[in-house]
Order: C-alpha cells, then structure tokens, then sequence
C-alpha cells in the first residue's frame, strides 16, 4: 500500500506561508491539509477561500480540503474554483451527503466524507463507492495539538476492510494526534493517507519526519 503525508497548516507559521509551503515541498510531503472552521460546525474559526486562493497560486501541491462546516453543499463549488483537488465534508452537517458527493466531482474535484470519532463506520459504507476517500477523524474536529483517540483505530479497521471486501480504490484518512506512535498503528488498521501537524513543523529535519510518519526509515 502506498503511503501518503498530508501536511496540517493550522500548525504552520500562517504569517510565512510561502516559506512555509516550500518547506513542505522541499521534504517529501505529499499533500496539504487546509483545515475550514466556520465556528458552528466546530467551536472554532480558520481561515477560507481567499487563503486558499493564495496558498494555490504559489503551489502545485495536492490541496487536500477539508469543511468543518455546517452546509458544505452551499461552498464546494467555490472551494473547487478556488483550488482545492480533494474535499472532505462531513457526514454530520446539515447538507445532503450524496447531493454534496456529486456536487464536488461534478467540479472536478476528488470527493472524501469526514466523519467524527463516535460516528460508527457502518453509517458511511453505502457511500463507499461513490467516494475517492473517507476520513476518520481520530481527534474531536475544531483544533490542532489534540491527543489521539484510540477508540478510533478499530473504525480504521473496519472501513479498510469494507473497502477491499468491495474491490474499491478508495483511500482510508485519518487527521488527528498522528506522529511517530501513532502512525504505524493507523496504517496497520488499513489506513494510507496521514495529516499531521504538530510532529511535522515542529521537527528539527521535516524530512525526516516525513520518512518516519510513512514507514520509511
């Protein structure tokens, strides 16, 4: 299974962006993570569009977006215009799930539902085929730093499972706590797509940070 990190900007120095950015791909980091907060969904508030529209035209990076908002269905379209190459929603908020799946590829954007740490695996396995990725938050969504919650790596497990008992090529994220410990027990449940935040931009060699997250050293 091939292995992938997707750097957290909400640990990022957001005031050096750009440095910041060349950071990532000067180490080996496959993706960025852009974490939307609408202080509704979540008890907390980042950043937008007009970031992401920034952070897009200075890179070629896979934008890896993820709505922590109350009605996605509303801004997917924007957020695909404005650059983003993945969007996760989550299977909590107010839109339609399947409406907003077809929403996003019809814009041409890789299509991924979030879910929470006490939503159970089963509620998302219909939605499994029609999805490019599921992630499983493995912290409560809202903030960086978290510890990770290890009641969720069974849920990893289970979705894995589900998706290869399908025949499906769909990828198994998960966002929260993830650093040295905690990322070879997620990838052993089956997951392949890691955002980390804090263990990345506070090591003192990125690079090899990345290559310990992924397995490779």
């Amino acid at each position: 299974m091939k292995y992938y990190v997707s750097a957290s900007v909400l640990s990022a120095d957001l005031l050096d962006m750009r440095s910041e950015i060349k950071k990532l791909e000067t180490n080996g980091v496959d993706m960025l993570h852009f974490d939307v907060m609408d202080g509704i969904f979540v008890n907390n508030i980042t950043y937008g569009l007009p970031v992401l529209e920034q952070v897009r035209k200075v890179t070629d990076m896979t934008l890896d977006v993820h709505l922590m908002i109350t009605d996605p269905l509303r801004y997917v379209e924007r957020f695909a215009k404005a650059g983003a190459d993945i969007i996760s929603f989550h299977s909590e908020s107010a839109s339609d799930v399947r409406e907003t799946i077809k929403t996003i590829k019809n814009a041409g954007v890789k299509a991924a539902v979030a879910i929470k740490p006490n939503t159970p695996a089963e509620t998302v396995y219909d939605l499994l085929p029609d999805l490019d990725m599921l992630l499983v938050m493995t912290v409560e969504p809202g903030f960086g730093g978290q510890s990770f919650i290890f009641d969720t790596v069974e849920k990893v497990r289970l979705i894995r499972k589900r998706i290869n008992a399908l025949g499906l090529n769909c990828d198994v994220q998960v966002d929260g706590g993830i650093n040295y410990e905690t990322a070879p027990i997620v990838k052993d449940a089956g997951a392949n797509v890691l955002v980390s935040g804090s263990c990345l931009f506070k090591a003192e060699d990125m690079s090899e940070a990345v290559r310990k997250i992924k397995g490779d050293s």
